[in-house]
């Protein structure tokens, strides 16, 4: 789904002895490749695509995503079914840490400004902020939380961790809060990361209380789903001084509309969704499918399995 046999996931070919390949991109080529197919490889998942030719799966048994989150795929319909979903996790998680740790060092570091004076040809001196031993929040502690977790304690950040519900600290997380608890924990992080799944539960989950209660010097980054934050209330945030910056990498609406006001911000870096797209990834996705096809025609349990009333794989 979402390619063409002009332009297919690179390695596809790979399987085309083993299973009859077609490929669709719209509605009616895929209802018309869903006729007595089972399985379903979601190269550009899109839930409107596939509900518009659910009437056409009846034989369909397990859908892949390409994608990390399924919010986009997981339509009330598909919830609903027999159909099993799996997800590319293992594929992401370190490309996207390493933009996390990209982002930070772009704040800690004041690089906007740096490559503004350059623009200017402006030879200015500045101090700069340390990352060492900063309180960093992590919102969201799997796979992708994770992975951001290690990666900042590896430059001896101490970071915490907010889940569904609170437990003990581990190897890499000092402490790990609930959701109930989030404003209480955002007030003692220097940076404060959102790595959350988009769900009921997580749905602004970030509003204004939650910003009130950070502090002026606060970071806030994002690289979970745009719903889990109240826009209109990070934009105040941001306007009032209530938090210092922010580095946004998913948004509500996307594209972020040209009138947006978070792209004139100072304080605010916006990148256009690309924080696990590091070079490799297409066939890393397709890796993972072969993988799991490998599986599903042996008959062992399948990899990623989402719990589709969560919409996410359980840890």
């Amino acid at each position: 789904m979402g390619a063409t046999v002009e332009d297919p996931p690179p390695g596809i070919g790979a399987i085309a002895d083993t299973v009859d390949l077609a490929f669709a991109d719209d509605v009616p080529s895929l209802a018309a490749a869903l006729e007595g197919r089972d399985v379903l490889f979601a190269w550009r998942p899109q839930g409107d695509l596939l509900s518009g030719a659910w009437r056409s799966a009846a034989d369909l048994q397990w859908i892949q995503s390409a994608s990390a989150g399924v919010d986009n795929l997981l339509f009330p319909e598909l919830a609903a079914s027999h159909v099993v979903l799996t997800n590319a996790r293992g594929v992401y998680e370190d490309a996207i840490a390493e933009y996390v740790l990209g982002l930070l060092l772009a704040l800690a570091k004041g690089l906007g400004r740096v490559l503004e004076r350059q623009g200017r040809r402006e030879w200015r001196h500045n101090e700069t902020e340390r990352l060492d031993r900063k309180r960093v929040l992590v919102v969201g502690v799997g796979p992708i939380g994770r992975a951001i977790a290690r990666t900042c304690a590896a430059l001896r950040m101490s970071v915490r961790g907010v889940a569904r519900t609170a437990r003990s600290g581990d190897d890499v997380l000092v402490e790990i809060f609930g959701t109930e608890q989030l404003a209480d924990a955002v007030g003692s992080a220097d940076y404060v990361i959102d790595a959350l799944p988009a769900t009921d539960e997580t749905h602004h989950l970030f509003d204004h209380v939650v910003f009130e209660a950070m502090q002026p010097w606060t970071r806030f980054v994002n690289v979970g789903r745009g719903s889990t934050v109240d826009q209109p209330a990070l934009v105040r945030a941001l306007e009032t001084g209530a938090i210092a910056g922010a580095a946004l990498d998913v948004f509500e609406e996307e594209p972020l509309p040209e009138d947006d006001p978070l792209w004139a911000m100072p304080n605010v870096i916006v990148s256009p969704h690309m924080a696990g797209d590091a070079a490799g990834w297409r066939e890393g996705v397709v890796e993972l499918f072969v993988r799991n096809l490998e599986r599903y025609l042996t008959g062992r349990p399948l990899l990623n399995v989402v719990d589709k009333t969560r919409g996410y794989v359980p840890s």
